[in-house]
């Protein structure tokens, strides 16, 4: 059973520490395993390729490498604020996340 996380795919995100620091971006995919998420323009590394069918040039291409979560924090829909999350159950007994700065619900 892994950890349930605050962030999720589709959540626009922020980094707090590190070398990326402050930069905003899209989660594109979230490891529960490893506790990581890519996040898209954010921790951007070198790869070295060797010519193959794909890129038949090879040389260094630029991608994005996964940042901890611990690392980023959800950015409040209605303030465009960095929040923490909550979670309460709504009126049909669902359990919903909601933004602790602004208390609105995230979708």
């Amino acid at each position: 059973m892994h950890k349930k996380l605050h962030i999720k795919k589709g959540d626009t995100v922020v980094v707090i520490t590190g070398e990326s620091k402050e930069q905003r971006g899209r989660v594109l995919e979230v490891n529960r395993k490893t506790q990581r998420a890519l996040v898209e323009g954010v921790n951007i590394i070198s790869k070295h390729t060797k010519p193959d069918a794909q890129n038949p040039q090879g040389g260094i291409m630029k991608k994005e490498a996964p940042v901890h979560i611990s690392n980023l924090m959800l950015i409040d829909p209605s303030s465009g604020d960095p929040t923490r999350i909550g979670r309460k159950y709504n009126d049909k007994k669902k359990l919903v996340r909601y933004s602790k700065k602004s208390g609105e619900e995230i979708k």
